[in-house]
């Protein structure tokens, strides 16, 4: 694990220290707050096997009118 002295203002630091996890290190909840941040504004990450089919793109919400219609079509 690198170790590195990084410098942050008051305000930022008592940021950390109220996010703080009980029995966290100052270090690990740095650390798991800028993950969670650099997660945040990458967005979500969307599996492989997402829009890989055909079909309207809002199937997923919409799949059981599509699947009525298609009934009530007959």
């Amino acid at each position: 694990m690198a170790r590195r002295t990084i410098y942050l203002p008051a305000t930022i630091e008592a940021l950390a220290r109220d996010e703080a996890v009980a029995g966290e290190s100052f270090s690990a909840t740095v650390a798991r707050l800028i993950e969670a941040g650099v997660g945040a504004k990458r967005g979500r990450h969307v599996p492989s096997y997402v829009a890989t089919g055909e079909g309207p793109e809002d199937l997923g919400r919409l799949a059981e009118r599509y699947l009525r219609d298609l009934v009530t079509a007959r």
